[in-house]
């Protein structure tokens, strides 16, 4: 099994729905178009910008068959495979394989608290069920209720030529710290949190998994270009720009906003799925207004 490190920015895309909350695949071809005009580095369907815990085993498979068809082959698709147990994981995981994914990717299942020993016999019976596909192991501790320790990534790691990379939202940058040099530093090591995108990079992390890139692509690609460029005064002044912009789409509810500023760009990516709430026409306006008085870029597609 070959798999090869992916660096810059991989897009956690969100999930388009109808008007009455159905799956819209036909949706997926212009948003991934979108982003690849716009320097993305890989896509990864039905993580939590995504909302893949909230679609059926069957509307996962078909958003990430729709989407390995849309990218087509021009970048990278990471399919976010994660299950509350194990069996659902390995048959996502399975299923990712074999539309031709280039990966899955694992959160810890969630709910229940489990021990270490627990969550490394979860990772072996799915490393073990697919062991010519290359996953990455997620860790994303305040939704799943689980934690990756450091020594329980690099023993699966050490053991598993397919456990090839992390993606950590945890916001601790310690356990990717601690792995990035695994497999002669060929592990893929990809932060989550969009705040510290160019402290992951600084600390010589591969690569950056951001929700911001569904509608500021521009910000997030411009703070890992300036950094490969040299241009740090740049860098952070990108990174402070996401840092804003965050924290007013944070406070008026997230993905329902993302998905109408996104919707105000011209991407028809519906609503989000209950229990998610819907964001009022007053409330995308704002925040959209409050983002063109920080200078975002806030184009149209069309």
């Amino acid at each position: 099994m070959t798999h090869q490190p992916i660096h810059g920015v991989i897009c956690p895309t969100v999930t388009p729905l109808k008007a009455n909350g159905d799956i819209n695949p036909s949706a997926i071809a212009p948003l991934v178009d979108w982003l690849i005009e716009r320097g993305v580095a890989g896509i990864y369907p039905l993580g939590s910008t995504g909302e893949g815990p909230l679609f059926t085993i069957d509307e996962r498979k078909a958003i990430a068959a729709a989407t390995v068809g849309a990218v087509a082959g021009r970048l990278p698709v990471i399919v976010h495979t994660g299950a509350i147990t194990t069996r659902e994981t390995i048959d996502l995981t399975r299923h990712a394989r074999s539309i031709g994914a280039t990966a899955a990717s694992v959160i810890t299942p969630w709910y229940f608290q489990y021990s270490e020993e627990a969550l490394e016999e979860h990772y072996r019976e799915i490393l073990e069920a697919v062991p010519d596909f290359p996953v990455y192991l997620y860790n994303l501790p305040k939704f799943a209720n689980n934690s990756l320790s450091a020594a329980l990534v690099t023993r699966l790691a050490r053991r598993y030529e397919n456990c090839v990379g992390l993606k950590d939202s945890s916001g601790d940058l310690t356990t990717m710290f601690a792995t990035n040099h695994l497999k002669d530093g060929c592990f893929n090591t990809c932060i989550g949190p969009d705040g510290l995108i160019l402290a992951g990079l600084s600390l010589g992390l591969d690569a950056t998994v951001s929700g911001s890139l569904n509608y500021i692509p521009e910000i997030i690609v411009g703070i890992y270009d300036a950094f490969f460029a040299g241009d740090l005064a740049r860098a952070r002044r990108l990174q402070k720009q996401q840092h804003v912009v965050s924290a007013v789409v944070q406070g008026g509810g997230w993905l329902p906003l993302v998905k109408g500023i996104m919707t105000e760009r011209g991407l028809s990516v519906g609503g989000a799925r209950p229990p998610w709430p819907p964001a009022s026409e007053d409330a995308v306006r704002a925040c959209v207004a409050q983002l063109r008085a920080l200078k975002v870029d806030l184009s149209r597609v069309d």
